[in-house]
């Protein structure tokens, strides 16, 4: 016979029989303490009673006058009575400044002595006290009568504990009903919650739940793309593996600002802001991310959800797409030219010029050598000398003049072995394109590039002839986004930016200067660490570029820059 186990009750109900025992406690427990309290205020607002009575009766003239007189009792025993009667008090007892009594209610205790403490009214103190005197347990004030600067007499006030007592008996009934109501309505209340939390549990049990939470800790981990969760206030809500090491952030950041997390100003940025942001690229130290940002609102805002996506890679290879388009376009017109030439030295052949034609084609072959011989002489490594030569056929399609300058020297073997070669591309390939951006059109459109090594460090330095940098945007210039020139289709201000994160992510400087020499125009300046490597530095000619098939055919094979434009 199959025996089937009763399914654990869900989570609900549970919680549904813990918090009615625990609401008939905390009823039960609040029902003593306003019992108890209740008491102790009654005997205090009895002692408030009291000292208020008997301070009254000591401040009043009649009770001074009568003091004074020979026998003070015929005249402070009606008075002491009627105030008793007026004012709810159990007694009024006037005394002498030695404690025998003027008044009472029981005449037969008239000239006896006072039953309680008197020393500190004697010493011109107020107090209240609780003590057993001829009428029983009482709560008592008493306060000292004044006259002239001397203590004449006494005046005690006072109300039976039993009266008290009878005065809080009261309230019990109703303390009782209150309790009784309360416990009614929570039951009421914890029952409506717990049925509206079955069904947002869909009644699971707490191992249900559980498995469903470790479910979901697996999932949200094991996916590659960052996850980001703010609350209202923009503090970390929730955080996967992916976003941590897209953001490069360790430790517990779970409850900490947003602002707080130490991320490039840019991005901060578009995480702080209020509107949904759709696919924008920002750079970190050592990657380039896609976000997404989404607002979560019910009403009122509560948070937003953030994705990010890692296109380090991605957006290298679209550099490297950009720099073959470009070369593409420098060989097409390098082609469009020497068709021309071509033509042109046929044409001189059916004229019967032979000499002339051979001498034409000579000179265009003679001045593409030249050039290469110039630059390799320059900078003999192979994938800068690359990188340059393509460049400058590039630039001469554009109007502008590239120049290596006589302080150049970068032999083979010196660049250091933890610089990617990519990387290096990426930093030089973009201050070029920036700088051919600033000086086209400019009187004169040059752009000098110098490359050499010191004792320590690669220097690559890029000057142009353009309009310059203000020195405001010194740093705005390397952030990703700023530009000064209309955006293209491929969108502006991402060199630069590519460019500094390079340079920091091996431990170098970027940085920005005026033109010197009365020039206009801007200097961007690198130097990366070369380690262990030696570098020496000599002068040769500068170098001016020229249209040559030879120049764009050289570089179009082993230059990959990254892409580039203006910041």
């Amino acid at each position: 016979m199959r025996v089937v186990l009763p399914r654990p009750r869900s989570l609900a109900g549970q919680l549904f029989a813990v918090q009615a025992v625990l609401l008939a406690v905390v009823v039960a427990g609040y029902a003593l303490f306003t019992y108890v309290s209740d008491r102790s205020q009654a005997e205090g607002a009895a002692g408030r009673q009291a000292m208020a009575v008997a301070r009254s009766v000591a401040d009043a003239p009649s009770v001074r006058a009568a003091i004074r007189t020979a026998d003070p009792s015929a005249r402070l025993e009606p008075y002491a009575l009627r105030v008793t009667a007026d004012t709810g008090v159990d007694f009024v007892t006037i005394m002498d400044p030695a404690g025998i009594r003027w008044t009472h209610p029981d005449r037969t205790q008239i000239g006896k002595r006072f039953l309680g403490h008197i020393a500190p009214a004697l010493r011109g103190e107020s107090f209240t006290e609780t003590y057993t005197g001829t009428l029983g347990a009482s709560v008592r004030a008493v306060t000292p009568v004044r006259d002239g600067g001397r203590t004449v007499g006494l005046v005690s006030a006072g109300i039976r504990v039993e009266a008290i007592s009878r005065r809080v008996e009261g309230q019990v009934t109703a303390l009782v009903g209150v309790a009784a109501g309360a416990l009614a309505l929570g039951a009421i209340g914890t029952y409506v919650v717990n049925a509206r939390l079955r069904r947002h549990t869909h009644g699971m049990n707490a191992a249900e739940l559980s498995r469903m939470h470790d479910y979901h800790e697996a999932a949200l981990h094991a996916v590659r793309e960052g996850l980001l969760m703010l609350d209202g206030r923009y503090r970390v809500a929730l955080i996967n593996d992916g976003g941590r090491e897209l953001l490069g952030v360790a430790g517990d950041v779970v409850g900490r600002s947003v602002a707080d997390l130490g991320l490039p100003v840019p991005l901060t940025g578009a995480l702080l802001a209020s509107e949904p942001r759709v696919d924008e690229v920002h750079l970190t130290a050592e990657r380039v991310l896609v976000v997404n940002t989404s607002p979560v609102s019910g009403g009122e805002r509560r948070g937003t959800v953030v994705t990010l996506r890692d296109v380090t890679e991605l957006q290298s290879l679209m550099g490297e797409l950009d720099s073959e388009r470009g070369f593409v376009q420098a060989l097409r017109s390098q082609a469009h030219e020497a068709a021309n030439r071509l033509h042109t030295v046929v044409s001189l052949i059916e004229l019967d010029r032979a000499e002339e034609a051979v001498g034409f084609a000579t000179a265009e072959l003679e001045l593409a050598q030249e050039l290469t011989d110039q630059v390799v002489a320059a900078v003999s490594e192979p994938v800068l000398a690359a990188l340059l030569l393509g460049k400058t056929a590039q630039a001469n399609e554009r109007g502008v003049e590239l120049v290596v300058s006589p302080d150049s020297r970068l032999d083979d073997g010196l660049l250091p072995r933890a610089l990617p070669t990519r990387d290096l591309v990426t930093i030089l390939g973009n201050l070029i394109d920036n700088a051919v951006d600033a000086a086209q059109g400019g009187t004169p459109a040059r752009v000098t590039v110098t490359a050499y090594t010191s004792d320590t460090d690669l220097v690559l330095r890029v000057a142009d002839t353009g309009a310059g940098v203000e020195p405001a945007h010194a740093e705005l210039v390397f952030q990703r986004g700023f530009t000064t020139k209309p955006s293209g289709p491929g969108g502006r201000g991402l060199g630069l930016a590519l460019a500094r994160q390079a340079v920091t992510r091996h431990g170098g400087t970027l940085t920005v200067t005026v033109a010197e020499n009365g020039e206009h125009g801007a200097v961007f300046e690198t130097h990366l660490p070369l380690g262990t490597a030696d570098a020496t530095a000599s002068g040769v000619p500068p170098v001016t570029a020229a249209a040559s098939p030879a120049a764009a055919a050289g570089a179009a094979g082993p230059a990959r820059p990254a892409p580039g434009g203006e910041a």
